[in-house]
C-alpha cells in the first residue's frame, strides 16, 4: 500500500518502537492517531508530527472500538494498525523468597501484550473488513510487536516470552482468516532495542548489552523498527510471517 494520505492507528506510539513508528509514517503521508495511555507524552507527541492522540487502555473492549471509531472519525477509516503497546517486567516462577509468582502478575503481562494485541487486531479488522480497496488490492494491514524472547526467552520471561509467544502463533492464522478480507497480519519480533526503559540504565551497562548483538554490536534503534514497519506496509507479498530484527542475537538463558 501507498502510505500516503492513508490514516493508520499507533498503540503505545507515545514513545519508544510506537513513538517512532508513529513519526515515520507521518513523515511518509498517513494521518497518524497515537493510543496510548500516557496522556502527556502521547498528546505532546502527537502535536510534535501533526497527528492526533486518543487515551485509551488496549485491553478494554469497548474502549478499543471506541478509539478506532473516533481515529476514523478524525482521520477517515484506519487502513494500517501497528500494535506497539506492551509491557516487559521481570517475573521469576519462583522468587528469592521462594515463593511462586501470582497468577494475577503473569495475567497482566498475557493481558497487556497477547489479549491488547488480539483486541485492537479484531476490532479494527471488523471495522475494515467490507471498506473499499485501497489500489484496487487489499483493504488493510495490521502489524504486531513479538519479541526474540518469543523464542529464546530468558530466566525471568517466562510470562513476557508466553505472551510474545502468543502474538507470534496468532500470526499465520489471523493472516489467514483475513486474507478473504483483503487484510494482511505481519508480526516483528525485535531484539535489544533502545528503548525509555533502557535509557534509564547507565550507558556502561547500555553499551554491555548492545556488545551481546553480533552485528551491528549496538542497542536497535526505534527507527529501525519503524524502518521495518513501513517496508512491510509497502510490499503487498509480505503476509502471516513473523520477522526477527535482532543483529542476529540469540538470547543467554540469564
Amino acid at each position: 500500500m501507498d502510505i500516503n494520505g492513508l490514516a493508520a492507528i499507533i498503540t503505545g506510539g507515545a514513545s519508544g518502537l510506537g513513538g517512532a513508528t508513529a513519526a515515520r509514517l507521518a513523515r511518509a503521508g498517513a494521518k497518524v492517531t497515537i493510543v496510548d495511555l500516557n496522556a502527556e507524552l502521547g498528546a505532546a507527541h502527537a502535536a510534535a508530527i501533526g497527528g492526533h492522540f486518543i487515551r485509551a487502555d488496549v485491553t478494554d473492549e469497548a474502549a478499543a472500538e471506541a478509539a478506532i471509531a473516533e481515529a476514523e472519525g478524525l482521520n477517515g477509516k484506519a487502513r494500517i494498525l501497528v500494535n506497539c503497546a506492551g509491557i516487559g517486567p521481570p517475573a521469576k516462577i519462583i522468587g528469592r523468597d521462594g515463593k511462586a509468582l501470582p497468577l494475577a502478575d503473569f495475567a497482566r503481562i498475557i493481558n497487556i501484550n497477547l489479549l491488547g494485541s488480539f483486541n485492537m487486531l479484531s476490532k479494527f479488522a471488523a471495522r475494515i473488513h467490507d471498506a473499499d480497496l485501497v489500489n484496487g488490492e487489499e483493504r488493510g494491514i495490521i502489524i504486531n510487536t513479538a519479541s526474540v524472547a518469543a523464542f529464546d526467552g530468558q530466566i525471568g520471561q517466562a510470562a513476557y516470552a508466553a505472551s510474545k509467544g502468543g502474538i507470534v502463533g496468532m500470526t499465520l492464522p489471523a493472516a489467514r482468516e483475513l486474507a478473504r478480507y483483503g487484510i494482511r497480519v505481519m508480526t516483528i519480533a525485535p531484539g535489544i532495542f533502545w528503548t525509555p526503559l533502557l535509557a534509564g540504565l547507565p550507558q556502561d551497562a547500555q553499551d554491555s548489552l548492545g556488545r551481546q548483538v553480533p552485528f551491528p554490536s549496538r542497542l536497535g534503534q526505534p527507527d529501525e523498527y519503524a524502518q521495518l514497519a513501513e517496508s512491510i506496509i509497502t510490499n503487498p507479498m509480505l503476509n502471516g510471517e513473523t520477522i526477527r530484527l535482532d543483529g542476529a542475537i540469540r538470547m543467554a538463558p540469564k
